[in-house]
């Protein structure tokens, strides 16, 4: 069983931002945009699966899970409210979330599909976003140039996603999800969610008018397939999710801790799972 506290963060998300919010640097701008514009429509979609799927238990593990069930809730609908917020000013910028338009209907083509399905899809979802939350509390300098609000909201997405990344996978587990289904939902949700990000990463460039230029590829390069970058210096943690003996819980993630402590000034506490 997991703690997990609900938090309303307090930064200003009312004004506007430049499209190269993040240091001037239209490749990490145009990532993180993507990213943002992801968020929404699945942190639903792992809320729908996370509610349904703790009803298909029975009523002793329904009440053994309750709690770390509303907290993941309201932790993940506290991303969405403020992505959204985020996302509406990436629209007024005129920037097009193609990405969210793909997924919906992707979602709703899935939608007859048993719950143990939408948690496999959840709990290997769930495990990229916390191995990249936990590379960017070790790498802040990917926010190097940012506004503080902007830096602060990343970063408690990030100590947030560490926190929770075990509930859809103890629910898979406990309605009996089998390791093989397990493996190919994380083959597939690998190749969608790649290559979701890049194309509305590249459609974010091109829009900006940044794509074809060479400094915009020198510095994906750096944020991605450095040694210590987000995709080349994660792929040990992501193959560990192939092991028939994995469990989240097994990637240690003491910076989450560490940030959410160091900054309480940055929130306020509107829940905890008792």
């Amino acid at each position: 069983m997991t703690d997990l506290v609900v938090r309303r963060l307090l930064i200003d998300l009312e004004t506007p931002f430049p499209a190269r919010w993040n240091g001037g640097d239209a490749f990490r701008s145009a990532f993180f945009n993507a990213l943002s514009m992801s968020f929404p429509v699945g942190e639903q979609y792992f809320i729908d699966s996370v509610r349904e799927g703790v009803k298909k238990l029975p009523a002793e593990q329904q009440a053994q899970m309750a709690a770390e069930v509303k907290g993941f809730i309201g932790q993940e609908a506290t991303h969405r409210r403020i992505h959204e917020l985020f996302n509406k000013h990436l629209t007024d910028l005129g920037f097009e979330n193609r990405f969210a338009k793909r997924s919906l209907a992707r979602i709703q083509k899935q939608a007859h599909l048993n719950v143990r399905m939408h948690l496999a899809v959840t709990a290997a979802t769930e495990h990229f976003t916390a191995i990249f939350a936990d590379w960017m509390l070790h790498h802040p300098e990917a926010l190097e140039g940012a506004e503080t609000r902007l830096q602060t909201l990343w970063l408690w997405h990030s100590a947030e996603e560490s926190e929770h990344r075990c509930t859809a996978f103890d629910l898979y587990q406990a309605l009996g999800g089998d390791h093989a289904r397990r493996l190919k939902v994380f083959r597939f949700v690998t190749f969608i969610f790649l290559t979701d990000i890049l194309r509305q990463t590249v459609r974010n460039l091109w829009q900006d008018g940044s794509l074809f230029k060479w400094q915009t590829w020198r510095s994906a390069g750096r944020l991605l397939f450095a040694k210590d970058g987000m995709l080349r210096s994660n792929v040990g943690l992501w193959r560990d999710y192939l092991r028939e003996d994995f469990h989240p819980s097994q990637h240690e993630a003491p910076l989450s801790q560490v940030w959410l402590r160091d900054n309480t000034t940055q929130f306020t506490v509107v829940g905890q799972a008792a």
